[in-house]
């Protein structure tokens, strides 16, 4: 019996753990710098998104990702109808992920799991703001984080070209 529990428990401590300690807004900001006049006015949207993130290791297991959304939506002239800047922010615990898993995580999933957060939030902030609510798209969080190895890879192997 004794045995049984030692290897439920040598398991447990090799095995993937996966938590979320907090989800929260670290920053955000709402401006409109043409209002009333643009309230007179039939314009076009034009939508701008621009979308990265940031990690911050806390402690051995415990990381804070913070997904930051900037969206600028412009109407006739490119004049800004409105700018929102969302920090959307959480706290993960990761115990016994293997580097490159970890670094995917943190990279890709952890963004899908603020995302919607940040998505509501715009949504409700602009309405707030006098506008229809604005939707942002599901985004696809692999297709960014593979990208972005890829660009990694092809810039090692560019330096390491041109040290040869």
């Amino acid at each position: 019996m004794a045995e049984t529990d030692n290897q439920a428990n040598n398991q447990t401590d090799t095995q993937e753990q996966f938590g979320i300690q907090n989800i929260y807004i670290k920053d955000i900001s709402f401006e409109s710098p043409n209002v009333p006049k643009i309230f007179a006015k039939k314009w076009k949207p034009k939508l701008e998104l621009e979308i990265s993130n940031k990690i911050n290791q806390l402690d051995k297991e415990l990381f804070e990702v913070v997904l930051n959304l900037t969206v600028t939506v412009k109407g006739d002239e490119d004049k800004t109808v409105y700018l929102i800047e969302i920090h959307q922010a959480g706290i993960f615990i990761f115990k016994n992920f293997v580097q490159d898993k970890l670094t995917y995580m943190l990279n890709s999933y952890c963004p899908n799991v603020l995302f919607p957060y940040a998505r509501e939030t715009v949504s409700s902030i602009v309405s707030k703001g006098g506008f229809q609510p604005l939707w942002l798209s599901p985004i696809n969080f692999d297709a960014l984080y593979a990208q972005q190895v890829k660009k990694k890879q092809e810039e090692a192997a560019k330096q390491q070209n041109d040290s040869k």
